[in-house]
């Protein structure tokens, strides 16, 4: 067997081109004592890959040129050498971008095929439904009655968060990218507004729907509509940083240009990451495995097949071309 692989071969400036990667194929690696190997099948694509691409780090170091390009994945053991997993156990784990990986047990986390789709455990039970449910609990500390905002609304960190936000009886308002997006929010997710960030004003519309003003705004894009809602916060808000995807293939990181309104209004942001809760994340999966299960809570993949497609795959998270969380199927 035959190992397909992709890796960094050139740092990006900009939006990442196929110079940037290079394919490769090696022997499947045999595991050593202590060790597994893993079968991946499913890798998720993240906003945050495209800062791993860049020198120097950040939260997490930097992925090396020549380095099969980091993500999160989820697989089966066809080969153990541990006594604490076993083959036919299906794990999730930060893998890369390649068909077979070596790892050790305290690098994977075992989970339950029979309970979702397994690519669930990389979008609305993994990583994104983790970033919405303790981003919104813990930084945003949404209260019933409140008016929350999200950005990439339609995405799979602010799909799940602007539902978690109607369960605890918040107003939700979302911004997305085209009538199709804005008209899943509402029809399919329950929002109670949305906002087409390429077709209307964002200031104007916000002015509509929320008279009183933003309680919590849960930021994923940045950029020109963090500007937006900060004009448009109330007293005591609360911004969430959770990402900033417009920004991150512009070499000049663009800050908001009136965070004054935090000082006008004793407001707060603050930013996070979702690795700080993984003591927590078993608790918070089984949450939302209930709402799920009870229809409070709905979660769309959109899923890409083939290795081979995974520069035109990875582009999508930046054009808009998808509908909640992307997944490439190995």
């Amino acid at each position: 067997m035959m190992n397909k692989q992709v890796r960094l071969a050139s740092r990006p400036e900009g939006l990442p081109n196929d110079r940037n990667w290079s394919f490769g194929e090696g022997p499947v690696p045999e595991p050593g004592d202590g060790e597994v190997l893993v079968k991946i099948s499913h890798i998720s694509l993240d906003p945050a890959m495209r800062a791993w691409m860049n020198e120097g780090a950040t939260y997490i170091d930097d992925v090396k040129v020549g380095d099969v390009m980091r993500a999160n994945t989820v697989g089966e053991v066809i080969e153990s050498k541990s006594e604490k997993l076993h083959v036919g156990d299906t794990v999730q784990g930060v893998l890369g971008v390649q068909q077979y990986a070596l790892a050790k047990p305290k690098e994977l986390l075992k989970i339950d095929a029979s309970l979702a789709p397994i690519q669930s455990y990389l979008g609305v039970l993994g990583w994104p439904g983790m970033t919405a449910y303790f981003g919104l609990r813990d930084i945003g500390k949404a209260k019933e009655g409140e008016t929350v905002v999200i950005s990439g609304a339609a995405g799979a960190v602010g799909s799940v968060a602007g539902q978690i936000a109607k369960i605890k009886g918040c107003r939700v308002i979302g911004i997305a990218g085209g009538p199709d997006k804005c008209r899943y929010l509402i029809d399919e997710l329950g929002f109670d507004g949305a906002i087409d960030y390429k077709n209307e004003n964002i200031r104007n519309r916000l002015s509509e729907l929320c008279p009183k003003r933003v309680d919590v705004f849960f930021d994923n894009v940045g950029g020109e509509i963090l500007d937006a809602v900060l004009s448009k916060i109330a007293m005591r808000a609360r911004i969430v940083i959770s990402g900033a995807i417009s920004q991150y293939n512009n070499p000049r990181f663009r800050g908001p240009n009136n965070y004054m309104a935090l000082l006008t209004y004793r407001a707060r942001m603050e930013g996070f990451v979702v690795f700080d809760y993984v003591k927590e994340c078993g608790e918070a999966a089984a949450e939302i495995a209930q709402w799920m299960a009870e229809g409070k809570l709905k979660a769309k993949d959109h899923i890409i097949e083939g290795i081979e497609n995974f520069p035109s795959a990875f582009l999508r998270l930046f054009s808009g071309e998808k509908l909640g969380k992307l997944v490439l199927e190995v």
